[in-house]
């Protein structure tokens, strides 16, 4: 067994997996699985840099995992930042404050890196269900961007597209105040979809959407309209885990979603405060794409890119 460490920094969240890795066996045993929302990408698709707060938040963030990581006796670390990194202009305030807190520097990786990492640690497991049918068409939703990737036993197309449940709320359900539409008009809604059906044909010119028989979705966007799509009380990951959503009661959701206002969404307890004001956003993303796809369900997957990465150290 190797210890490992994998961080995983996008756009919303930044998430901390430390698990037993026994590549022989193909094991990987969590020890600690945390989640801080840090917005890291607030702003950025309009300014193209990082907003001073959203930083701080991110570095308090990796200071406490600092600290849990030494606690738990880590021998490999490897911290990963997306999107919303690959476009900020001042990156470098970033880097460093990670190398202050941690002692390992970030690795801004590409779109088709980050798309692999999804893949690998969402499907690992999937092995052993040989009743799914493939190939499989991982569908990673997270804050700035979307990653799709086809394949079986390994990747065979892999793309990812600038949406994401909060650049599409900063870009459209956002006013120059930074106030949120509460709840969004038909125009906003209808220039969400025309961003995602753009976006849906610029991934079909490299993954073949429509050759998948087994969409799985992944991140806080999915797993969150799971978790409503089910009736919790409570974000439960073990339940939502695996579980499947049809795409009519993702629709369901999305519409409850967006005539919702900010109070009533925030009631919904099963929502991470988090995610209130971007959630909305999430859901129609993925209800476009299980329209766009012809995919009839979703299978919902709590394994992810952090297992993807936590699999790459190991």
């Amino acid at each position: 067994m190797t210890r490992v460490a994998a961080i995983d920094c996008g756009t919303n969240s930044i998430r901390l997996l430390i698990a037993d890795a026994d590549p022989a066996t193909g094991s990987l045993k969590d020890i600690d699985r945390r989640m801080r929302i840090v917005r890291l990408g607030q702003d950025v698709d309009r300014t193209g840099r990082f907003h001073p707060q959203a930083l701080e938040r991110t570095l308090r963030a990796c200071r406490e995992y600092g600290e849990v990581i030494r606690e738990q006796g880590v021998e490999r670390l490897r911290f990963v930042a997306t999107s919303a990194t690959r476009d900020a202009e001042n990156r470098e305030e970033f880097v460093n404050g990670v190398v202050d807190a941690l002692g390992v520097r970030p690795e801004v990786i590409s779109g088709a890196q980050e798309a692999r990492f999804s893949f690998d640690g969402a499907t690992k497991e999937l092995a052993a269900m040989p009743s799914l049918e493939r190939p499989f068409l991982v569908v990673d939703i997270g804050g700035g961007s979307t990653e799709f990737v086809l394949g079986d036993d390994a990747v065979r197309a892999a793309v990812s597209v600038d949406v994401g449940c909060v650049r599409m709320t900063e870009r459209h359900l956002t006013d120059a105040d930074g106030r949120i539409t509460d709840p969004p008009t038909r125009r906003q809604i209808d220039a969400i979809r025309a961003d995602v059906e753009a976006a849906l044909d610029l991934a079909a010119e490299t993954v073949p959407l429509r050759e998948a028989r087994t969409m799985v979705g992944l991140a806080g966007s999915v797993t969150t309209v799971a978790g409503l799509a089910m009736g919790l009380d409570v974000y439960e990951s073990a339940a939502i885990h695996h579980s499947r959503v049809t795409r009519g009661h993702v629709q369901l959701i999305s519409e409850r979603l967006l005539a919702s206002t900010h109070e009533e969404r925030a009631k919904m307890r099963v929502i991470h405060p988090g995610r209130v004001d971007v959630i909305a956003a999430g859901a129609l993303i993925l209800h476009t794409i299980m329209e766009r796809t012809g995919a009839l369900e979703v299978l919902v997957s709590e394994h992810d890119i952090l297992d993807g990465i936590a699999w790459s150290v190991a």
